[in-house]
């Protein structure tokens, strides 16, 4: 049993890193690279995942709903700050440096897929571990992405959708902010308890994350010469 647990741990902990990191880098190198040095100054452009994670949610709360083979994986890394003042042109900016992380992560699961052509390459005693991590790697990669990507602040998504709708539609969307981590948790986990409560299939995590995600992993599959 704890073999097991390590084993599982072992194969998860690293993708999940390197997802979070990467992604966190990549939001504070679009915006140094825009214009605002803060996170440049504050040491968050940079590969060392110690930078980004938080230990709740980056460590403890994946790795609970992993053991406990949750149908769904949440957390959260330490937010990149952002000066959008300072960029050179911020609304259009704002939308670069949003975009920035989850395309990173589409980066990195493709990455991950042509890795899995190397798998064959290694001992058998490694063989299966690599793999593991690279599948992994590929699956949470588009998760992130496709997640991030909600079109709600403070997603990815959301910015991305206030830097792009007309005054009229963003302002009010960029005002839910406050309150858009609740309005997910509730769409998420609590929409499903109400709909099994009342005989109803609420599984919007289902719709909204895993249908993009299995269409993103074929595209994927495909391209990477895995079919």
């Amino acid at each position: 049993m704890v073999e097991q647990i390590l084993y599982i741990a072992s194969v998860w902990t690293l993708p999940v890193l390197i997802a979070i990191t990467f992604h966190e880098a990549a939001h504070g190198w679009v915006a140094w690279r825009l214009g605002d040095p803060t996170a440049k100054a504050l040491g968050r452009v940079t590969f060392n995942p110690l930078r980004h994670i938080d230990p709740v949610g980056t460590v403890i709360l994946p790795a609970m709903l992993v053991l406990m083979r949750a149908p769904i994986l949440f957390g959260w890394a330490k937010p990149v700050p952002v000066d959008f003042r300072r960029l050179g042109n911020p609304r259009r900016d704002m939308v670069f440096v949003a975009a920035a992380g989850p395309l990173t992560n589409l980066l990195l699961a493709y990455v991950a897929a042509l890795s899995l052509h190397l798998v064959p390459l290694l001992p058998d005693v490694a063989a299966q571990w690599v793999a593991h991590n690279l599948r992994n790697a590929l699956i949470i990669n588009l998760i992130l992405a496709v997640f991030n990507m909600i079109p709600l602040p403070p997603l990815d998504g959301g910015r991305v959708a206030v830097g792009l709708l007309p005054d009229p539609l963003a302002m009010p969307l960029a005002r839910l902010e406050r309150f858009g981590l609740l309005i997910i948790l509730a769409i998420f986990i609590f929409a499903p308890f109400l709909g099994r409560s009342v005989g109803l299939n609420l599984d919007i995590f289902r719709w909204i994350i895993m249908v993009p995600v299995d269409f993103l992993l074929s595209a994927i599959v495909l391209f990477a010469g895995l079919a």
